[in-house]
């Protein structure tokens, strides 16, 4: 599977994707318009190792309900991804086997060269 997972309106994201320049095997998923499903995030929980590692502590949801002073369980961190698309943290790259998370410079050249070689 060839997928990334993004929002079209993050600046960040549309700038990885020109990077990235991913071929047409690549399916684009816009996060808003059509949320992630629990199949998709069980996925990429698989391949990134824990749902934390899909979680974005930037998200201004996460400041608001003041989420950093609780302690979050997986499961709490599933929710929240699948309850609104901005806990996760974008964008999210699948390519078979391999997942990069985030808009990192590392992850973006880790991706990269998987990518394109």
């Amino acid at each position: 599977m060839k997928k990334i997972y993004h929002l079209s309106t993050c600046d960040t994201c549309k700038r990885i994707i020109t990077t990235l320049n991913p071929s047409s095997a690549f399916v684009l998923q816009d996060i808003k318009s059509e949320p992630i499903t629990e199949e998709q995030i069980e996925h990429m929980k698989k391949l990134a190792g824990s749902y934390e590692a899909l979680f974005s502590k930037r998200a201004r949801l996460y400041k608001e309900r003041d989420l950093k002073n609780q302690q979050l369980s997986e499961e709490e961190y599933k929710n929240l991804i699948l309850e609104h698309y901005t806990f996760l943290k974008r964008p999210v790259i699948v390519l078979e086997d391999q997942i990069f998370v985030g808009n990192s410079k590392k992850v973006v050249e880790a991706a990269n060269t998987a990518i394109n070689g």
